[in-house]
C-alpha cells in the first residue's frame, strides 16, 4: 500500500531526441545545417575579396597564356590547295596564321586572307599543341564554263566565277551574251548553273552546252545524244531522275528530244519539221550573265 502512494520515477531518466530532427540537441545550427562560426567565415568580406582576386589572377594568366609566344605558331601546314592560285594561297594563309597561337585561332582573319581567291570555298583548321596549325582549303567545285567572245570562265555551283581555274575544259558551256559583272552570275544564267549543279556529277563531261529558250525553257544539248528539255528551274533533281529514267529506255534511242518539263510525264520524241527549224534558231541563243 504505501508503494502504491510513492509515484514511480519513470526508467530511463529523460527523455532522449532523436538526431537530425533540429531539437534542442543541436543548438547552433541553421537551417541548411552549416555551424553559425562556418556561416559567419563564408559571408566575411575578406574571404569574399580574397577570392575575387584570386579568380581575377588566374582570368589574367589565362589571357596572358593563350597569347604568349609559349603557345605561338611556328609551324602551319596547308592542304587542298590546287591550281594555278595554289602558292599564293599558301602564302597567304600561313602569314596569317604565323601572327595567331594554338589557343587563339582567328578563323575569320585566315578567310579574310584568302578573300581574294574565289576558289576557296571554306577552311578547316585544327591545332597541334603547342606550335603546329593545319588547314585545310575546302574548294569550289566547277560545274560549267560560262563563254563569251571567244572567253571561258569556269563557275562553281553555287554561281561564283572561278576566274584562272584551270582544268575545266570538259565541263559543259553555258554561252552568254555579255562579259558577266561581279563574281556571280545572276538571272538566265544562274538558273542554268543551278540545272547543271543537280545534275548526277558524273553526267557533267556527257553535257554540251546549256541554253534558254524561249519554246523549252532550259535546254541541254548532249554531246552524243537527243536534247533535255527542262523548262523552268523548278524540281531540277525530279527532272534529273526523270531525264535518266527516258535515257536508259531502249525505247527511246533514236529520239531527237526528251521533254521532262513535267518530270512525271516525261516524253520522247522527234520534233515536227517547224518545231526542228525553231529549235534550230534557238540553237545559238545565249544567256545574258547578268
Amino acid at each position: 500500500m504505501i508503494e502504491d502512494a510513492v509515484p514511480r520515477r519513470r526508467l530511463g531518466g529523460r527523455r532522449r531526441t532523436r538526431s537530425g530532427g533540429g531539437g534542442r540537441g543541436a543548438p547552433g545550427r541553421g537551417a541548411v545545417g552549416l555551424p553559425a562560426r562556418l556561416r559567419r567565415r563564408l559571408l566575411d568580406p575578406r574571404l569574399l575579396i580574397a577570392l575575387v582576386v584570386v579568380a581575377c589572377l588566374l582570368g589574367g594568366g589565362w589571357l596572358w597564356f593563350r597569347d604568349s609566344s609559349l603557345v605561338a605558331v611556328k609551324r602551319v601546314t596547308v592542304t587542298g590547295a590546287s591550281g594555278p592560285d595554289a602558292r599564293q594561297i599558301r602564302r597567304a594563309l600561313v602569314g596569317a596564321a604565323e601572327g595567331m597561337t594554338t589557343l587563339d585561332v582567328l578563323l575569320g582573319q585566315l578567310r579574310t586572307a584568302v578573300a581574294p581567291y574565289p576558289v576557296v570555298k571554306d577552311l578547316r583548321d585544327t591545332t597541334q599543341f603547342p606550335h603546329g596549325m593545319r588547314i585545310q582549303v575546302i574548294e569550289q567545285i566547277p560545274v560549267a564554263v560560262v563563254s563569251v567572245g571567244g572567253t571561258t570562265i569556269a563557275v562553281a555551283s553555287d554561281g561564283t566565277l572561278l576566274h584562272d581555274l584551270g582544268g575545266a575544259s570538259a565541263l559543259p558551256r553555258i554561252p552568254l551574251a555579255v562579259q558577266p559583272g561581279g563574281t556571280r552570275l545572276t538571272g538566265a544564267a544562274r538558273d542554268a548553273v543551278s540545272l547543271l549543279a543537280a545534275a548526277p556529277y558524273q553526267l557533267l563531261p556527257h553535257l554540251a552546252q546549256v541554253t534558254t529558250t524561249a519554246s523549252h525553257g532550259l535546254t541541254v544539248e548532249l554531246r552524243n545524244g537527243p536534247a533535255l528539255y527542262f523548262g523552268a528551274a523548278t524540281e531540277l533533281a525530279a527532272k534529273w531522275t526523270a531525264a535518266a529514267a527516258v535515257l536508259a529506255d531502249q525505247h527511246s534511242a533514236g529520239a531527237s528530244y526528251i521533254d521532262v518539263s513535267d518530270p512525271t510525264r516525261p516524253a520522247a520524241g522527234a520534233p515536227t519539221q517547224t518545231a526542228a527549224n525553231g529549235a534550230t534558231s534557238n540553237t545559238n541563243t545565249t544567256t545574258s550573265g547578268g
